[in-house]
């Protein structure tokens, strides 16, 4: 382990190089194209994570139009139910998988996760009724889970220099799952037809053939090659204690901070020092031998900087993850600035969730004929969700770049902009549907890959913000913000499945919800750093 140059790594060594700020052993580059260190096998491994799950969560979006409800004789209104009650199920698992993740780590939890929702994956085949169907999607949902322990992870090893951008792509490639599963359970569906299958027994076991094996060889790789925390074990998490910094945090905390944090000096009770990650630099040559991360730098402290790596600026620097208790509870639900992330995700994940569901079916609908038919619905549905291969990452790109001139502020009014942004488009998209008796699909392409790009980047926006609500409770803050997210797919999906047609109304309904309540968020403060 060797110290690193002061100056700020140029691109290319932002994703390949592992810097490692000593106040905290997390890194302040994102080194994507590289496998060598466990920050970099962290990353890849939480986005893997979630994207695997959407290849059974979102399973059943591609193949409702015309193979599963042609099978199961199913009513529009039934589609509308079971999409509402998978997303039912996700919004109760994120919700307990938050104080999971605080007390056991993000890796175990995401493996657990991934084994738990494979099992109902594999009984997909069984379904012969509506209510069966209600009943396995409900249990799938459980895989919707993932996105806490996803976003958690990366919090924990990346510094808020880079966890804006870290959540972001983690979160994007994770959900651009959502998109791949439609192209993924589309063409083995069709392939197995080509191969003499019948619809009734193609739709069943392309569940069989692609979401079961995915999902227990990605439990399997994370828990082999994945890790816990910079310290080693989860246990580990509180090594490295020290005071001394308290009063450094008191200094920069100003009354916004202290308000929406909490008590930063109780928080640092735990913190690691800079003296033991000296300590920790000055292992024997044998000690580094062997060692995997034998290429890790950290980066040397500056205090006369005060934005040099190594000097305490927020509570964010010196946050651990504590157990979730009552009070813990009572503190952070009373949190202004827990509500406001998760508010604002509500509009924005919400939408994205209720628009991968419908998408397809609405598109199905509108303009079914012989050369339109489910497969091309679907593939063109497939668009929204992979768009947040970049379009989630660059909200929280933009993110990291107003928070270094402008604090968290900057983070908050960024992600209020662009959920305001997203409901104007909406708004757009349906009195476009609905003023036209035969509305372009070019142009409703257009309009909805343009919308798609400012929700996705309001959602990596916003888990560029979370990490500084709450920081000493991030798992529970993040399990909350994704539920409140799952409950926005809930609300916007009732509004599709109360609304289907003429099908523009949704939209213009959902983009007013959207534009007003990101308005009203507008007066709730943030921590300044």
């Amino acid at each position: 382990m060797s110290h690193a140059a002061a100056s700020p790594p140029t691109l290319w060594q932002s994703i390949t190089e592992t810097r490692i700020n000593p106040l905290n052993g997390k890194c302040t580059t994102l080194p994507i194209l590289s496998l060598k260190t466990q920050y970099s096998r962290n990353f890849h491994l939480s986005w893997l994570g979630f994207w695997s799950a959407f290849l059974s969560w979102f399973a059943f979006s591609p193949l409702i139009p015309e193979a599963v409800k042609s099978d199961l004789n199913l009513s529009a209104a039934q589609v509308g139910n079971s999409n509402i009650v998978s997303l039912c199920s996700t919004l109760l698992v994120r919700l307990i998988v938050g104080p999971l993740v605080d007390r056991y780590g993000p890796r175990k939890v995401m493996a657990g996760i991934l084994v738990l929702g494979a099992i109902p994956s594999g009984l997909a085949g069984t379904i012969s009724s509506a209510s069966g169907l209600y009943v396995v999607r409900f249990f799938i949902g459980i895989l919707g889970g993932t996105f806490v322990p996803c976003q958690a992870w990366t919090s924990t090893f990346f510094d808020k220099r880079v966890v804006g951008r870290a959540n972001a792509i983690a979160g994007g490639w994770g959900n651009s799952g959502g998109g791949f599963t439609f192209i993924i359970m589309l063409a083995v569906y069709d392939r197995l037809i080509r191969d003499g299958l019948a619809k009734h027994v193609a739709w069943r076991a392309s569940f069989a053939i692609v979401p079961v094996p995915v999902l227990l060889t990605v439990a399997a790789l994370t828990l082999i090659f994945g890790t816990d925390h910079p310290n080693g074990k989860w246990e580990d998490r509180f090594a490295r204690p020290s005071a001394s910094f308290r009063d450094d945090v008191e200094h920069v905390a100003g009354p916004e901070d202290t308000s929406s944090t909490g008590n930063a000096s109780s928080n640092l009770k735990d913190a690691p020092s800079i003296q033991d990650a000296e300590k920790a630099d000055k292992r024997t040559d044998d000690e580094k031998k062997g060692s995997a991360d034998a290429d890790v730098n950290v980066a040397p402290v500056d205090a006369a900087n005060p934005d040099a790596v190594g000097v305490v600026i927020s509570s964010v620097d010196v946050a651990v993850n504590q157990p979730v208790t009552m009070a813990v509870v009572k503190e952070t639900t009373l949190n202004p600035a827990t509500w406001l992330p998760s508010m604002a995700y509500l509009t924005t994940f919400g939408f994205e969730l209720a628009v991968d569901a419908n998408l397809s079916n609405v598109l199905y609908n509108m303009y079914q004929n012989k050369t339109f038919g489910q497969t091309k619905a679907g593939y063109i549905a497939a668009i929204y969700g992979l768009l947040n291969i970049f379009s989630r990452a660059f909200g929280g790109y933009f993110g990291d770049m107003v928070y270094r001139r402008f604090g968290v502020p900057g983070k908050k009014y960024l992600t209020l902009a662009l959920g305001v942004i997203q409901g104007i488009l909406s708004i757009a998209l349906g009195v476009y549907i609905d003023s036209r008796s035969d509305p372009s699909l070019a142009a409703v392409i257009v309009i909805f890959v343009i919308l798609a790009l400012f929700n996705e980047a309001g959602n990596g926006a916003n888990f560029s913000l979370v990490p500084h609500c709450n920081p000493n409770s991030n798992g529970f803050m993040t399990g909350i913000v994704g539920a409140w997210g799952n409950l926005g797919g809930v609300f916007f999906a009732l509004i599709f499945r109360m609304q289907p047609k003429p099908y523009g109304k949704a939209f213009w309904i959902s983009g007013i919800v959207a534009v007003v309540v990101n308005l009203l968020l507008l007066p709730i403060r943030v921590p300044r750093t």
